[in-house]
């Protein structure tokens, strides 16, 4: 090939400028230039003149949070469907990796829930709503729980957005499929690998619609930050300031957990999880994706921390998929904020159904884009809160997804670190 054609080869052909940008970068962008525009239409003085335009900028988020509702359900379903059907699951090991993981969510929603009920970071400050939202009173109640988390069909709690019947229904025909893959490996057979491949091209279609929509994410943020700078100031933003800060709290204690974990689950002493484990937090929270970070989480239990190879592998590459502790956390909490928010109380059943939900949404989502954003639908609609509300949550997502994420990460080399046991690897396993 001449140096003419190698240079005009699609291979080798620059993309538009715009996807050029990060994300995070066109998300701050938009936060200035909305800003500016906010306090052009008045900053909390708008000239009733222009209500009609200050309107008309929500419109991005609404179509955004629209398209991610009707995503959520599907992508939940192949996600959790694919995982089970391409991860390599051991027998003994695989179940202690379980019962790992699902204490280490639980933990981490419970804390969430925790922090947002003692700082209540909701009531911080005052945001204007334009209707009187009252949330179905649901009391605690777990034979109705487990009763509704049978569906009436197999496709309804598609159409419902019912994220438990949603789970069951995925869980159930990913263990049969599961199941079925294993006893026809075991028959040399490959009949099997059609339903493999559909669900993963399936899979890979959806992941490919929500980024276009994420891509649409900055100018939803624009509208949302310039038409509530421009109806209510700047008061409403004291609030998401006590949220950041609550989240972050939360995270921290969540961090906590792990090291006390690892410090007396694992031979690991904790300033050295910390310190070999640097590069995949950082990888982590600068590119806001548990997959980007998979492979370097991998390679540093066993360089750095100095895990067995097998120890390594099960959390930080099967681990992985399953584990989303630090968005489980941020969902929970978004939900009690979001209640506070507009007047509401979320009763105990109530948060029961949000710990639930949340554990369920987290299943399979690890390495789905921006998973908080489509799992929260999930969890919004499962105790009758707007979703509308999501989208005052978008201006700040992209900021607590990135911490988020490093939690995520540091679950995973937690769960690796108790895997491996109580005593180092020898020189002969090395």
């Amino acid at each position: 090939m001449s140096e003419t054609e190698s240079t005009t080869s699609p291979e080798t052909k620059a993309s538009p400028w715009w996807q050029r940008i990060p994300l995070t970068l066109q998300i701050l962008i938009a936060l200035v230039a909305a800003v500016s525009v906010g306090i052009a239409l008045g900053a909390g003085n708008p000239n009733p003149s222009n209500a009609t335009l200050i309107n008309n900028l929500a419109i991005p988020a609404e179509l955004v949070l629209k398209a991610l509702r009707a995503l959520a359900t599907p992508l939940i379903l192949v996600a959790v469907l694919h995982t089970l059907m391409t991860t390599d699951i051991p027998g003994t090991a695989g179940r202690r990796l379980a019962v790992l993981l699902l204490t280490n969510t639980t933990v981490a929603i419970l804390v969430g829930l925790l922090v947002a009920n003692v700082l209540r970071p909701g009531t911080w400050g005052n945001v204007a709503t334009s209707t009187t939202t009252e949330i179905p009173t649901q009391s605690l109640d777990p034979w109705g729980i487990l009763k509704d988390a049978v569906p009436e069909a197999v496709l309804k709690p598609l159409v419902d957005n019912n994220v438990i019947q949603l789970i069951v229904i995925a869980l159930s025909f990913g263990i049969v499929l599961r199941g079925l893959k294993s006893e026809q490996i075991a028959q040399g057979k490959k009949g099997y690998q059609p339903i493999e491949d559909v669900i993963g091209i399936l899979f890979e279609a959806v992941v490919g619609v929500l980024n276009w929509v994420i891509a649409l994410v900055p100018f939803a943020v624009f509208g949302i930050v310039a038409k509530t700078v421009a109806m209510q100031g700047f008061a409403p933003f004291k609030s998401l300031g006590a949220f950041i800060l609550a989240v972050l709290l939360a995270l921290a204690l969540q961090a906590c957990y792990y090291l006390t974990r690892v410090k007396f689950g694992s031979w690991v002493p904790p300033l050295k999880f910390l310190a070999g484990g640097s590069d995949a937090f950082l990888t982590a929270f600068s590119t806001s994706s548990s997959a980007a970070a998979m492979p370097i989480t991998f390679e540093v239990l066993q360089t750095k921390v100095g895990l067995r190879e097998s120890s390594a592998a099960l959390g930080a590459l099967v681990g992985a998929n399953f584990n989303n502790d630090g968005t489980a956390l941020y969902e929970a909490m978004s939900a009690l904020y979001i209640s506070q928010l507009i007047g509401q109380h979320l009763t105990l059943g109530q948060q029961l159904i949000v710990i639930l939900t949340s554990i369920f949404a987290s299943v399979g989502a690890a390495n789905i884009p921006n998973a908080g954003l489509v799992t929260m639908t999930l969890v919004f609609t499962s105790v009758g809160l707007p979703t509308q509300y999501i989208a005052l949550l978008v201006t700040i997502d992209w900021f607590l997804d990135r911490c988020r994420t490093a939690i995520n990460v540091m679950g995973d080399m937690t769960v690796s670190a108790l895997l491996d046991g109580k005593k180092p690897r020898s020189l002969d396993e090395a």
